[in-house]
């Protein structure tokens, strides 16, 4: 007798065994995907494995094939394994989150069969992946052009990752142009992403354009792969399973023997300590036009009455501002913040009024006359009294994109605020070609002090990226002028700033030099989820000889969408010891109306 042992895209870390019926026994392959009954109902399984014995009483049948050949070869099938290990999810979960929703619901493919290798490689198995530390970004191109070419001249595929659609549809255009042919998008949002995955898995030499889910493209004989701004924080999946497209790519190259290359205006500083370490390669590509001037303004010496005032721009500023416009020069002004006032609060009883859903500030935007939840869609219209003391006089405070346009409207009336001022947001780096005569950051300091290990790496990356908009001068407003991302910015020295970084994080013991899991409680009713995650903190917090537990705090934030949020923290030197523990501690831990999930590595 033959039996299929198989796992299902569920949060059950087990293959089940099912007999295989005659019918289907010549034809059932390890890779494939079959219908199962599991808990009477018909399920879409994934085989990996097939077995003339079985310890299991009372087996069921296998209902039906749906692939008669395999869905996934055996590289993809070992990079799945790699991921429920490393990502404290099911075999089933990774395998689901590789393929389209159309094959995840059963529908039939083509006869190809994935990952064929056509020829030996020309990149021998174990190369040593590539930082590419680019301080202009459009120098980045001629790069990617040329190792696709490469790529495709060897009879190799590639996939290039970018970190948006629209980065995606830019790459498309450039690489057209460039006369790159066999070009392939592919990301879950496309229409057509399921008959494009068809395509990818018949062809050869394809080059795969997509975002973080494309590092599964389905491609024949992979010889390359790319991370676009890999320091990037949307590679990092949201829903389980938590994986980040870095570390997947990392996982898929030494597996199938690909080049490997990083790419980023300032490289996370997980990929500099690997550099360090002589782990992977690490090349600067210099700026062809000129480093701008940094110009750090010390806000603890601002004159008392402008401190007063709390005024949105200072003298300094708009003395700089106004010399540009004169010049007939153009102006970014950047807050990260969007809206009119960042917080609603009654001048009475100081209640503030935050969204019922997630417990959040409701931002007020102007325009619309609004209040607006930034982390759902609840939104209600501003109330002229007080809810709770009926007092009538709603105050609206901190400042958004909104409110600092129309403050630079009353400064500089004779300015075209939209033109030659632009106000915006972080979404700016993403519009590629922009070049402006200043840069004011306004508000960098809510960043560097958030309650975050990170926050010093995002205000590096992301003032890095301000950089690369300018040649002339930007201005940087903040009360930690000794801070080492501001000394880093202000000598042109990418390195004084990760270095010092990693030397915190060595004494701190946090990443790289430990990976930590983030062990998140979820549900309705506040109490319960609190009790649930103090109950399961008694008992992991004594851990193992490998892992530590950390810390048991409410999440950040605290509620959202209706749920109420409590995290415990655990590290370990090893992510597969820290998924492992987990793994075994949580199998069979149940809570009522709570859904506990696993991040390691959270960003």
């Amino acid at each position: 007798m033959l039996y299929a042992k198989v796992v299902l895209g569920l949060p059950v870390d087990l293959a089940f065994d099912y007999s295989v019926p005659k019918a289907f026994q010549k034809n059932i392959a390890v890779g494939a995907r079959v219908l199962v009954n599991f808990r009477n109902k018909k399920s879409t399984g994934y085989v990996i494995g097939l077995a003339h014995k079985t310890g299991i009483k009372n087996i069921k049948d296998v209902l039906g094939l749906i692939d008669e050949k395999p869905l996934l070869g055996k590289d993809m099938l070992l990079l799945a394994r790699k991921i429920a290990d490393y990502y404290c999810c099911s075999y089933g979960e990774a395998i689901k989150a590789m393929v389209p929703q159309e094959v995840r619901k059963g529908k039939n493919l083509g006869d190809a069969p994935q990952g064929t290798r056509l020829h030996q490689r020309s990149v021998p198995l174990g190369s040593v992946p590539q930082v590419l530390h680019v301080l202009e970004p459009k120098r980045r191109w001629e790069i990617y052009i040329a190792e696709a070419k490469k790529a495709q001249e060897s009879g190799e595929s590639a996939i290039i990752l970018f970190s948006d659609i629209q980065r995606v549809l830019k790459a498309k255009e450039i690489f057209k142009d460039a006369r790159i042919e066999n070009i392939r998008l592919l990301y879950r949002k496309e229409k057509e992403e399921f008959t494009i995955w068809q395509e990818i898995r018949s062809k050869a030499g394809c080059i795969v354009l997509g975002t973080r889910s494309a590092v599964f493209a389905p491609v024949n004989n992979l010889g390359l792969i790319i991370l676009d701004h890999e320091e990037d924080s949307s590679y990092k999946q949201e829903q389980v399973p938590h994986y980040h497209a870095r570390q997947v790519a990392f996982m898929r190259a030494k597996i199938e023997g690909a080049k490997i290359i990083l790419e980023s205006i300032s490289p996370d500083l997980e990929s500099f300590y690997l550099a360090q370490e002589r782990k992977i390669d690490y090349r600067v590509v210099k700026r062809e036009k000129d480093y701008p001037k940094v110009m750090i303004i010390d806000t603890r010496r601002t004159p008392y009455a402008q401190r007063k005032n709390r005024a949105i721009f200072s003298r300094d500023l708009t003395d700089a501002i106004l010399a540009v416009l004169k010049l007939k020069g153009k102006v970014l002004v950047f807050i990260n913040r969007r809206g009119f006032a960042t917080y609603v609060v009654c001048n009475n009883c100081g209640k503030v009024l935050k969204c019922p859903r997630c417990n959040i500030n409701l931002v007020y935007h102007y325009d619309q006359d609004i209040l607006r939840c930034h982390h759902c869609v609840f939104k209600m219209a501003p109330p002229q009294i007080c809810p709770d003391c009926h007092a009538g006089y709603i105050k609206y405070s901190g400042i958004g994109t909104d409110k600092v346009e129309s403050e630079l409207a009353r400064i500089f009336p004779q300015a075209r605020v939209g033109e030659e001022i632009i106000v915006s947001t972080s979404l700016i780096l993403k519009e590629e070609g922009q070049n402006f005569d200043l840069i004011c950051v306004l508000n960098i300091d809510h960043a560097i002090n958030r309650v975050d290990y990170m926050a010093a790496d995002k205000v590096f990356y992301l003032l890095s990226g301000l950089i690369t908009l300018t040649d002339r001068e930007i201005i940087i407003p903040t009360s930690f002028p000794g801070h080492h991302c501001f000394e880093s910015l202000l000598k042109a020295d990418p390195r004084i700033f990760y270095l010092q970084e990693l030397k915190f994080r060595r004494q701190l013991k946090y990443p790289p030099f430990r990976h930590i899991a983030q062990v998140k409680l979820r549900g309705r009713i506040e109490v319960n989820v609190k009790k649930a995650a103090e109950r399961l903190f008694e008992k992991l917090k004594e851990g193992s000889k490998d892992v530590r537990a950390l810390s048991i705090s409410p999440g950040e934030p605290p509620k959202l969408r209706g749920n109420f949020y409590w995290q415990i923290l655990f590290s370990a030197l090893s992510p597969q010891k820290l998924s492992k523990f987990l793994k075994i501690h949580l199998k069979n831990d149940r809570y009522s109306g709570i859904i506990v999930t696993v991040d390691i590595d959270p960003l």
